[in-house]
């Protein structure tokens, strides 16, 4: 079977790493970002340059039209869309919940909660239509947040991860009678740009010694096992999370 991997907001870190480990493992990689055209297009030639194929697919995925516009462009390019990996996310600066406003909680909700439900309904059109659907698998990148609350920094991030493993838990029920695969990772502190987002650069080095395994987690750790969960070593998993959070 052709394998056809999507994985959203994969041009940095978590996303980025998948990209290239998948790439290196025989998929089709649809490199999908927002607007860091630089930056998707250098991952693009790293998988070039050793012997891999894919595309940069430019879409914001909050908005589903832009969903709908995407996963067509991916199918027409590349083919049908056999692996998924849900991994778009945001956070902003650090604050108590009691200075947060609306505003920004529902910013956080529709960018870190909504593209995951949509994507997944449209991969799953793909997936029936074109497909095996017992070789087709669906990936969730969550957060350790999800478990441990972000209290005093990012509590209303750690609620959109909290519900992406209740969707995880969920969709997977909903497709096990097809074969079709639903799985969910749960990084922790690992060395991403995105702590930069939330105004501490350096975050992941304040908490590495409070750590069991005393140092913080890379990408390509994190990319490693979504690609176990993607491929048939990991074939009766499903509705299962793996931790990537130095013991934490």
């Amino acid at each position: 079977m052709l394998k056809v991997a999507l994985i959203t907001g994969a041009s940095r870190g978590i996303g980025a790493a998948t990209v290239l480990k998948l790439a290196s493992k025989g998929y089709k990689v649809a490199i999908n970002f927002k607007s860091n055209t630089s930056a998707a297009s250098s991952v693009l030639e790293k998988i070039r340059k050793s012997g891999g194929d894919g595309a940069l697919f430019q879409a914001d995925i909050s908005d589903e039209k832009a969903v709908i516009e995407l996963f067509s462009q991916v199918q027409d390019e590349l083919g049908a869309v056999s692996h998924l990996v849900n991994n778009v996310g945001v956070l902003q600066a650090q604050m108590r919940v009691e200075q947060m406003n609306a505003e920004r909680i529902n910013a956080i909700l529709m960018q870190n909660v909504t593209p995951y439900f949509i994507c997944a309904r449209e991969a799953i059109k793909q997936f029936r239509a074109h497909h095996d659907t017992t070789k087709c698998a669906i990936v969730n990148v969550s957060s350790a947040a999800s478990r441990l609350g972000g209290a005093n920094e990012y509590v209303d991030y750690a609620a959109s991860k909290g519900a992406i493993d209740s969707f995880t838990t969920g969709l997977s029920l909903e497709l096990a009678d097809s074969g079709i695969r639903v799985n969910c990772v749960r990084p922790g502190c690992i060395y991403t740009d995105i702590h930069a987002d939330g105004g501490e650069p350096q975050r992941v080095d304040r908490l590495a010694s409070l750590l069991p395994l005393k140092r913080g987690g890379s990408s390509e750790e994190v990319a490693n096992a979504i690609a176990w969960l993607l491929s048939d070593e990991a074939s009766y998993v499903t509705g299962s999370f793996i931790d990537l959070a130095g013991g934490k």
